[in-house]
């Protein structure tokens, strides 16, 4: 177990979901609730980095990302924010793995986690977000409706399966290798994305479910765009905004998005 008792009793406080014994229904709340509550974001990584020089202490594990979340608003990408997803699961008594999966050339770039339910598993992803457990079936294509995309994933190997999403310009989503990752091995794949060629180190990413829409702060756009999305794929984009104006729509610490930022100018 990565964190204890009374931990996850915060955690779960945090997210306003109420412990239960493992099934789909409160799987489904907890990641419900995390896709509305922890953001998908970069710029805890980016200030993470800029403020300390040894690489092998970038990570922030479970117990970190989980205080970082409480004070500062802050989530992460798909390593840690599966990581201390995972970490919750697993100390209320889920049975599941990490996997680190491939998106199209780019392979062994982003984690996921398999759950078992019974006799069904689940593909758990807080790191894109898919917004709800999409059931896995090594026989055939399942499909999981959610608010904002229905999810399909189809087996193309003995262990390879392809997510796909509707209502979105680009339906391809990744690629599960459903292998389960054993810990060191993650971990050091976690630290070495603080690397040289680590991802979203120099690009402010934040991407929230905020009531009932998706909000999206995309910092590769030149000049980076703010922008939201309905259930429907109806988008619209807003003006520019600065750190403060970021802090206060995605309810993040404004110090730390303006470290990122300035990071980030400053290449």
């Amino acid at each position: 177990m990565l964190i204890d008792t009374k931990f996850t009793d915060k955690i779960l406080a945090f997210l306003g979901v109420k412990r239960g014994e493992p099934s789909v229904e409160i799987l489904d709340e907890l990641v419900a609730a995390y896709t509305r509550t922890v953001p998908w974001e970069s710029a805890s990584r980016i200030a993470k980095r800029v403020t300390t020089p040894a690489t092998e202490r970038c990570p922030r594990w479970p117990s970190e990302f989980w205080l970082d979340a409480f004070a500062k608003g802050a989530g992460g990408t798909c390593y840690e924010s599966n990581y201390a997803f995972f970490s919750l699961l697993d100390s209320l008594g889920f049975q599941g793995y990490l996997t680190i999966n491939d998106m199209g050339d780019l392979q062994g770039c982003h984690s996921a986690i398999v759950v078992q339910l019974d006799s069904r598993r689940w593909l758990v992803d807080v790191g894109y977000p898919l917004y709800l457990p999409v059931p896995l079936d090594a026989h055939g294509t399942t499909r999981r409706q959610t608010p904002f995309h229905t999810y399909t994933v189809t087996p193309s190997s003995e262990d390879r399966y392809e997510v796909t999403r509707d209502r979105h310009p680009k339906p391809y989503v990744f690629t599960l290798v459903d292998r389960p990752v054993a810990d060191d091995v993650y971990r050091a794949i976690t630290t070495a994305d603080y690397g040289a060629n680590g991802q979203f180190l120099d690009e402010v990413i934040i991407h929230k479910n905020i009531d009932g829409r998706i909000w999206r702060y995309n910092g590769r756009e030149a000049p980076p765009v703010l922008e939201s999305f309905s259930s429907t794929g109806e988008r619209k984009a807003l003006g520019s905004v600065d750190a403060q104006d970021l802090a206060t729509l995605f309810r993040m610490d404004a110090s730390m998005l303006a470290t990122a930022m300035a990071a980030v100018e400053k290449r």
